[in-house]
């Protein structure tokens, strides 16, 4: 009789725990996360130190992140993605065609910011912002629908992971390269270069193929049918038991996180951070804190299941804003940057697993990317609005020090209202079939 763990071949010589993140889909998921994070960074920390650099006011550069609010709409489009065939490229199935078609999308309109000039034309940089936000945020819908789908329930956590390994590795290396070659050739070449990580999201989708897990909806026929084949992913999401409550969830847990993050790179700047030490440590260091954080974040939801998991993660990443107010109150420090960088990404990697995974299991087959697409825009709009609207002023009033203080009290009522889902059984029953068992596969349970 073969032993169980010869029949895994190589991976039968792994310990037990690492085995799910070399299987084919949760790979794969690694690598379309690398062509997901890069278009944020080019519009995120690499867009304002480019700002900041040029002498852009502070009022008029945290206005940009205003660029994320695509991210934050593509529900309002997500329906495409999920509902039109692509002619000629739709031969190759409904994801992978759109893979290809974002993907071209995304490095145009990257190449598109690589030619403006902020301190020529303000305006145009910031139409070329908002073009690489719409072509990132449709990138968004077509990958996360492809990667939910390639995964089976029993390897969201673990695909969760991989997909947040690959997302870290695109931002924070685009974000490096683009920094060091902006520092040597300027930063149109720096944009062109990171252009190219649209690529691996490309040739994972040929590489793979359709995923079998991919449910079509029920056929549309004419224009009749167009309300339903919008409104169909939204009615079904809010027919479900405690569906507003868990919408108000995810558009509250996460306001003190995106408040502090998209102004990190103004309080390095003010600090009088270098380019090379905010890439060594904002973008190095950070990076394997990241690292280090998905995989403790994998460990936690497969020992502790997914509510209690996600309920952790919530707590850490909270006391992690509070890092940076130490860290504004310290002034100039090496060691201090290097304690809140590397908590903050320690917590935000565990969070990237576990609520991306609640998250990911929350949609229904047959409107995988319309659902992830609400849920993901509406996890992020509270915080982004009001970073573009009202953080850079704030900082001015208040300081840095209060400024990521009261992102810290923010992240509070997002912790209390999960722990009250928890205890009102409405977690279990938000689930969709992409989480449950016997649905899209054989052999999978739904997390818990």
């Amino acid at each position: 009789m073969v032993d169980a763990t010869e029949s895994l071949g190589w991976r039968g010589n792994l310990p037990a725990g690492l085995r799910p993140y070399t299987e084919a889909a949760p790979i794969a998921a690694f690598f379309l996360g690398v062509s997901s994070g890069f278009p944020f960074a080019m519009i995120g920390a690499t867009l304002t130190t480019r700002l900041a650099q040029d002498g852009i006011d502070k009022k008029a550069v945290t206005a940009f992140t205003l660029a994320f609010l695509a991210y934050n709409l593509k529900w309002l489009w997500a329906w495409v993605v999920d509902g039109v065939r692509i002619p000629v490229l739709g031969r190759l199935g409904q994801r992978v065609s759109w893979l290809i078609l974002a993907g071209l999308f995304v490095m145009a309109a990257v190449a598109n910011l690589a030619l403006v000039d902020p301190q020529t034309s303000l305006l145009q940089t910031a139409y070329a912002a908002i073009l690489v936000g719409v072509a990132g945020a449709t990138f968004d819908i077509v990958i996360d629908g492809y990667r939910i789908e390639l995964l089976k329930p029993n390897q969201l956590g673990a695909g969760s992971g991989m997909s947040q390994y690959g997302w870290r590795i695109g931002s924070a290396g685009a974000g490096a390269v683009a920094l060091v070659i902006a520092a040597r050739t300027g930063w149109e070449a720096a944009y062109l270069a990171c252009a190219a990580l649209a690529l691996p999201a490309i040739a994972t989708g040929l590489i793979m193929g359709e995923p079998q897990r991919h449910r079509e909806a029920a056929q549309r026929k004419g224009i009749a049918e167009l309300g339903n084949t919008i409104a169909g992913p939204f009615l079904e999401f809010f027919k479900r038991q405690g569906a507003l409550l868990v919408l108000l969830f995810i558009l509250l847990h996460k306001i003190g996180d995106t408040l502090a993050n998209l102004t990190f790179r103004l309080l390095f700047n003010d600090l009088g951070f270098t380019n090379d030490e905010i890439a060594f440590y904002d973008v190095g260091l950070g990076f394997f804190a990241y690292l280090v954080g998905i995989f403790v974040g994998g460990f936690l939801y497969a020992q502790l299941g997914m509510k209690r998991s996600v309920l952790l993660s919530l707590i850490l990443m909270a006391v992690s804003n509070f890092s940076f107010a130490l860290l504004a109150a310290a002034g100039h420090s090496n060691e201090g940057m290097a304690a809140a960088i590397g908590f903050e990404n320690f917590a935000s990697g565990i969070g990237g697993v576990t609520v991306v995974a609640y998250f990911s299991a929350l949609t229904d087959l047959r409107f995988t990317a319309s659902q992830y697409a609400l849920i993901s825009a509406a996890a992020s709009i509270v915080g982004r609005f009001l970073t573009g609207t009202t953080a850079g002023a704030l900082i001015e009033a208040t300081g840095y020090v209060n400024f990521y203080l009261l992102t810290t009290l923010a992240a509070v009522p997002g912790i209390i209202l999960f722990w009250l889902m928890m205890r009102a059984g409405l977690i279990d029953a938000s689930i969709g079939s992409a989480g449950r068992n016997g649905e899209g596969n054989g052999d999978a349970a739904a997390p818990t």
